[in-house]
C-alpha cells in the first residue's frame, strides 16, 4: 500500500475532527463505557454561578457528571473575592449535589501554581503528577472519594 507523510504546522480542523471522530468509533467499538456515555443525555453538567446584585459573574464550578464521576473542569473565582471560603462554599455544594445525581466519585485536574493545596484541604488526593509542564512547575490530576 503506497501512502504519503504531510506536516503541518498550521490549524487544521477539519482533520483535527476526522482525528477526533476516529478516536471516538474505536473507544465506541471496544468500550461499553464510551458507547453509553455519547448517548444524549449521558453526560449531565452542573453548573453553580456566583453573579453580584446586578447578575455580573463572579465565579464559579463548572462540572460533568458521567460513569458514577463528577469531573471539575473549572472553578474560578473573582480575586476580590478570594479567600472568604467562597471556593470551599461552591466546592462543598457541588460534591453535595453530584453526589445525589450519581457522582461516587470526584476528578479533577490543577496546575501547582493554581490549587493543589486547597483542593488538597478538601480531601483530594494526587493521583497523578507530571513535572515541568508547564516549564518550572507540575500538572496534577487529583481524585476524591464522595462519602
Amino acid at each position: 500500500m503506497n501512502y504519503n507523510i504531510e506536516t503541518s504546522l498550521g490549524e487544521n480542523e477539519q482533520f483535527s475532527s476526522f482525528l477526533q471522530e476516529k478516536v471516538k468509533e474505536f473507544n465506541n467499538k471496544h468500550s461499553e463505557h464510551h458507547r453509553e456515555i455519547r448517548k444524549k443525555g449521558a453526560i449531565q453538567p452542573i453548573n453553580i454561578i456566583v453573579s453580584d446584585e446586578e447578575g455580573r459573574w463572579l465565579g464559579g464550578i463548572h462540572a460533568d457528571i458521567y460513569w458514577n464521576w463528577v469531573e471539575i473542569n473549572y472553578l474560578w473565582i473573582r480575586d476580590d473575592f478570594r479567600g472568604k471560603g467562597l471556593g470551599s462554599q461552591l466546592l462543598e455544594r457541588a460534591e453535595k449535589l453530584t453526589k445525589k445525581l450519581g457522582a461516587r466519585k470526584a476528578l479533577l485536574t490543577t496546575f501547582e501554581f493554581q490549587s493543589r493545596s486547597f483542593y488538597e484541604i478538601h480531601g483530594y488526593q494526587v493521583a497523578g503528577e507530571i513535572k515541568d509542564y508547564l516549564p518550572g512547575s507540575s500538572y496534577y490530576t487529583m481524585v476524591k472519594t464522595l462519602s
